[in-house]
């Protein structure tokens, strides 16, 4: 009896567990219903109703422009974006919530529990990076959202090489919203504001002169669509100092030019050592320029420092002619005319190597 008693109660438990697990089960649908109230609200994931599109500040501060690289037309940058917008549908009860502000900092709090619409933006002329590191997107009890956002990007865009090494350029870093054209979203800059800054900002060789930022419209390529896009361009205007390739290029051939010069000082007998010193200096003169042009992108027209090397090495040139023909001359028994021509030289050579250099950087400075 025992036995069975004990059986006995074992069923009667084992019924008894499965009575309250029924109990406990959720109705049919119940379960999917949960499912749906847990996760992030489908409408949350568009842009918010209104009436036009909606309007999203920018504001970009500089780190540092780490590079400058003119031969392939890029340049490096980090620095941080600032967006703002308003969403209603992101407003809470400080009362409620017991917080004035809701923060969600770092990556996994911005992916995982913000469930709002945020833009997420792009750089157009993105030149094979565009790193976005830290992340923090603050939300004020009236749906105002503002998200600050640390990157590391490489943008490309056309230098204008014409006045190298006193050239002038304007960097721009172009920023839009993936997916929305310009009715659907518009890029503003903040009314009042003091523009994007560079704080202690160097960048070896040039010199930051300017900063801005405004909004320009350009083809949605990054809609989806064949609309306009509006989009965030935040420009500096930077200017190379030239002292580097000045002392390490210019000063350096000057003085090969006027160092070929010296063979209208030259006893005209040594015809020989003549034409070795100005062909010395032609020499010089081609190592320059093959040095020089792999600083330079491969552009189809010609640069203040193009001239500069075509002129100097023209004119070394031209104390070779002029060598051989006052060595005629001397075979010809015509030492007196000789004489005149090497003492012409000596003025004619320096003057109008300095006038040519001078026209060029003109026509540079006034045309380009």
């Amino acid at each position: 009896m025992s036995k069975l008693a004990i059986i006995v109660l074992a069923l009667a438990a084992a019924l008894l567990c499965c009575t309250r697990m029924a109990a406990a089960a959720p109705p049919a649908g119940s379960q999917n219903q949960s499912s749906q109230e847990g996760t992030a609200e489908p409408f949350l994931l568009g842009l918010p109703e209104q009436e036009g599109p909606l309007v999203v500040e920018a504001h970009f501060d500089f780190y540092d422009i780490n590079e400058i690289n003119d031969g392939a037309e890029t340049f490096e940058f980090t620095g941080v974006l600032t967006l703002k917008w308003k969403d209603p549908r992101m407003a809470f009860d400080p009362a409620v919530e017991g917080v004035d502000e809701k923060i969600f900092q770092g990556a996994y709090q911005f992916n995982e529990l913000a469930t709002g619409w945020y833009p997420q933006v792009v750089l157009v002329n993105e030149a094979g990076m565009f790193d976005m590191d830290s992340v923090i997107l603050r939300v004020e009890p009236d749906g105002t959202s503002i998200l600050v956002q640390t990157l590391d990007a490489v943008a490309e865009m056309e230098f204008n090489m014409s006045r190298y090494p006193f050239d002038k350029h304007r960097l721009r870093a172009v920023f839009t919203v993936l997916g929305y054209d310009r009715d659907e979203v518009q890029m503003q800059v903040p009314a009042g504001g003091t523009g994007p800054s560079a704080g202690e900002t160097r960048v070896p060789q040039w010199t930051v002169t300017g900063l801005s930022e405004s909004v320009q419209e350009r083809p949605a390529a990054y809609a989806g669509s064949l609309g306009v896009s509006s989009t965030f361009v935040v420009s500096v205007d930077v200017q190379r100092v030239p002292f580097f390739v000045m002392r390490l290029v210019v000063f350096p051939l000057v003085v090969i030019v006027f160092l070929s010069f010296t063979v209208f000082w030259m006893d005209r007998s040594s015809l020989g050592d003549r034409i070795n010193v100005s062909f010395i200096g032609i020499l010089t003169g081609v190592a320059y320029i093959l040095v020089t042009s792999d600083q330079l992108p491969h552009i189809s027209y010609v640069t203040l420092m193009h001239g500069f090397l075509n002129v100097s090495f023209m004119t070394m040139c031209a104390t070779v002619v002029v060598n051989l023909v006052v060595g005629g001359f001397d075979k010809q028994g015509k030492y007196e005319l000789g004489d005149r021509i090497d003492r012409a030289c000596r003025w004619i050579f320096p003057l109008g190597y300095f006038a040519l250099l001078f026209i060029i950087f003109g026509v540079a400075m006034i045309f380009y």
